[in-house]
Order: structure tokens, then sequence, then C-alpha cells
């Protein structure tokens, strides 16, 4: 008797392969091949919101720490970001958007929105609303 479970029908499994295919179409067509969605998603998270802590890019982009850390310093490395010392606290790092940065994002943000267009493209109107929005509720914590 099979086991009941299948593994390439569950959530995870879905999610991981549709994450898979939006980032290979992000690769194809961001235009600069040595930016990942995750570094971009990061200087968005900085143009959005401004110089921020580690912690606070943390929860801006749902990259865990150690992962923020080597993406800081990949993005360092290219000069998209600069780091401060944080005057109220010298122990922390304050990481904000280097002029390079902010112009990478500038040019990069209207493939973003059209790598989003392609990743939802076997979608008509009515479904990627909907996919949308049932992501939406999946992430939304009913405990807060």
């Amino acid at each position: 008797m099979p086991d009941s479970y299948v593994f390439s029908e569950q959530v995870g499994h879905l999610l991981r392969k549709a994450y898979q295919r939006h980032l290979a179409i992000f690769q194809q067509n961001v235009g600069d091949s040595q930016l990942t969605a995750v570094q971009f998603v990061t200087l968005c998270a900085l143009r959005d919101q401004g110089a921020s802590s580690l912690t606070e890019l943390v929860k801006a982009t749902a990259v865990d720490q150690a992962t923020i850390r080597g993406i800081v310093e990949r993005l360092k490395a290219k000069a998209l970001i600069t780091l401060e010392p944080d005057p109220a606290d010298k122990r922390k790092v304050i990481v904000d958007l280097s002029a390079s940065g902010a112009e990478l994002v500038a040019q990069t943000a209207p493939r973003a929105g059209q790598i989003s267009e392609l990743t939802m493209s076997n979608l008509n109107p009515a479904e990627r609303v909907a996919v949308l929005f049932l992501l939406r509720k999946m992430i939304d914590d009913p405990q807060e």
C-alpha cells in the first residue's frame, strides 16, 4: 500500500518550485548578472525604509541574520551600500544605500516588475490577484 503523503503535491514543495522558477526568471532578466534576487530585495528595503540596522533588514527582508550579514558584505564589496557605526550604540552597524546602489535600484525596479509579470505569466488576471491574496494570507501570523 503506497504512502498517502506525496511530497510533490505538498504546499512547501510547490512553493519552493515556484520560487526556484522565479529566481531563474530573475537571473535571466535582471540585466546585472551579478545581482541576486535577495540582494535586490535588500537594496529595495534600504530604499524604502532608509538607513537600517541588520536587525531591521532581517525583519524587512525575511532573510535570517547569518544570511543578511553575507549579503551586506557582498553589497559593500560592490560599493552598493555604506556601513557606519550606529551613533547611539557603537556595537551596531547602520547600512545605507550608496549613490551607485540607489542608481542600480532605480534602473532595476522596472525590470523587477517585468520579472514578476513573467513569473505569473501562466496565470490569468483573476488568478494573479488570487495567488497574491492567498500568499499574503498564508504569511500572516494569526497569533499577532
